[in-house]
């Protein structure tokens, strides 16, 4: 054997094959060893579509884009046999590119797994009981903007008739308004007031199921220690890091749900800039609002607070608001400790090692 046919099989596998998933037909494009197209195809994007195609041939790499399909057909095609990564698109292309359309992408995942698996900035999906739990989360995090728009438009209806409803929680305001809608916008508002009603009906049912979820992941009660973490925000953390070995090191953490600067250095310029917000959207909101919680009135003195607030002293343009972007940053960091350490929450930690 040749020199270069031992270098060809050494690095390269087989058979790569890249799929562009589309809702209804997927595109699949297969590359051997040496590069060379040795099969095009659309496949249904079904269970049974996938299992005709994928389900009896020899193991190959399958390379997939992360998206709505990905985290079942994923889980699919490793069933099989076959070594699936899911690549990232965002991190993966980086500006968008002038020509796309289905095969061109199916190809370009195909040869990029062929050549370098670190090209395709491969990210790791969720098991399913997670995914399934994590459903619950988002679905009550659905109707509490809906219940928020509902309550606003009928107070901006009554206020422009000249009235005032009075504050009051989203679950108490059906009562505390009844009696203060004016007659005229009655028809108008009384069928919104029966569905915040309904909504809120509707969530207090996801609370309780999160409060019988988070009993079942004993991460959670740990997590719970910091001020300002409720069994909402913990529970979602534990769901969406699920393995908290994942990270090598703790600080990995706030990069993994976008919370520190993005980097964009070139000699000897590095600006400043803002965070990448890469990562769940959801998981980073609660920890930001948790961090609201702590640099807010009703927070208690404790590390995280004192940190923000030496940020926020600083002043200068929206310092308050890099301040409580840094404490969420150092709150994801710090339950990622505390789910992997056995040792309790000592929220003066630092004044206690300042003053031994």
């Amino acid at each position: 054997m040749s020199h270069q046919s031992m270098h060809t099989r050494t690095l390269f596998p087989k058979v790569t094959i890249g799929v562009d998933l589309g809702d209804t037909l997927s595109c699949v494009y297969e590359v051997n060893a040496r590069g060379t197209c040795c099969g095009e195809a659309k496949v249904a994007t079904t269970p049974a579509g996938l299992e005709r195609y994928f389900g009896a041939r020899a193991r190959c790499r399958v390379v997939l884009e992360v998206g709505t399909h990905s985290p079942w057909v994923s889980r699919l095609l490793a069933s099989y046999g076959h070594e699936v990564i899911v690549a990232n698109p965002s991190a993966m292309y980086g500006t968008r590119r002038r020509r796309r359309n289905d095969r061109l992408d199916a190809e370009f995942l195909a040869r990029q797994g062929r050549a370098d698996v670190a090209l395709l900035y491969p990210i790791q999906h969720r098991g399913p009981q997670a995914q399934q739990h994590l459903a619950i989360v988002r679905a009550r995090d659905a109707l509490v903007p809906l219940r928020t728009a509902l309550i606003n438009h009928v107070r901006g209806a009554v206020k422009s008739f000249g009235g005032r409803l009075p504050t009051c929680s989203a679950e108490a305001f059906p009562k505390r308004v009844a009696t203060e809608i004016p007659a005229a916008l009655h028809p108008a508002l009384a069928p919104l007031v029966e569905s915040i009603v309904e909504l809120s009906r509707r969530i207090a049912a996801y609370d309780r199921q999160v409060q019988q979820l988070a009993a079942t992941y004993p991460a959670v009660q740990r997590l719970q220690q910091p001020s300002g973490v409720g069994s909402l925000t913990a529970l979602t953390y534990v769901l969406l890091v699920e393995d908290p070995h994942r990270f090598a090191h703790s600080r990995a953490a706030g990069a993994y749900f976008g919370l520190v600067p993005r980097l964009d250095e070139s000699s000897d310029a590095t600006p400043q800039l803002r965070i990448s917000k890469a990562g769940d959207e959801l998981g980073r909101r609660l920890l930001v609002n948790a961090a609201q919680y702590i640099l807010g009135p009703f927070g208690p003195d404790c590390d995280l607070r004192r940190f923000g607030e030496a940020i926020a002293a600083r002043g200068g343009k929206n310092a308050k608001k890099r301040a409580v972007v840094a404490v969420a940053r150092k709150l994801a960091v710090l339950l990622h400790r505390l789910w992997l350490s056995e040792t309790p929450y000592d929220p003066h930690y630092q004044q206690h090692r300042t003053a031994a």
